[in-house]
């Protein structure tokens, strides 16, 4: 049986504002905006290629603050061309950094250990991984049989 992470809820406090964020600046789709009510307004967005969104909003998650979120990664094929785009949207974002060594030969030395950060305007804190091929683990070989 296949489990998929496909929404994850990010804590924002203007819903109007991280909406402009992720889908203008990092480019990322608006699949709905819905008011439920007074109280209650759900964004859901996706980035490009993904199979996992994100979903802000008014009265989503209370016991989450704006900016609490720490750790959120995207993986992206080439890393000097996503940071050349976030930066060409307005995106403060880090230098490339290289974090530990690869463990295998890969095609490019930044696959696996090459990443940006970046924060959404709440201080949401989202990093940015290459990975431009992937190894087949036996874990991924067995999947694939099942």
């Amino acid at each position: 049986m296949n489990w998929t992470l496909e929404v994850v809820v990010v804590p924002v406090s203007d819903v109007d504002r991280a909406k402009e964020f992720y889908a203008d600046r990092l480019g990322f789709a608006v699949d709905h905006d819905t008011v439920i009510g007074d109280d209650a307004r759900v964004v859901q967005l996706t980035p490009p290629g993904s199979g996992c969104s994100v979903v802000i909003g008014k009265g989503v998650v209370p016991e989450m603050a704006p900016g609490s979120l720490k750790g959120l990664q995207l993986v992206v094929p080439d890393l000097h061309r996503a940071r050349a785009e976030l930066l060409e949207r307005g995106v403060e974002v880090s230098e490339i950094q290289v974090l530990g060594e690869n463990p295998r030969p890969v095609p490019d030395p930044l696959d696996n250990v090459g990443f940006i950060f970046f924060t959404d305007p709440d201080g949401n804190a989202w990093g940015v991984q290459q990975i431009s091929a992937r190894a087949v683990t036996p874990a991924a070989e067995r999947g694939a049989r099942h």
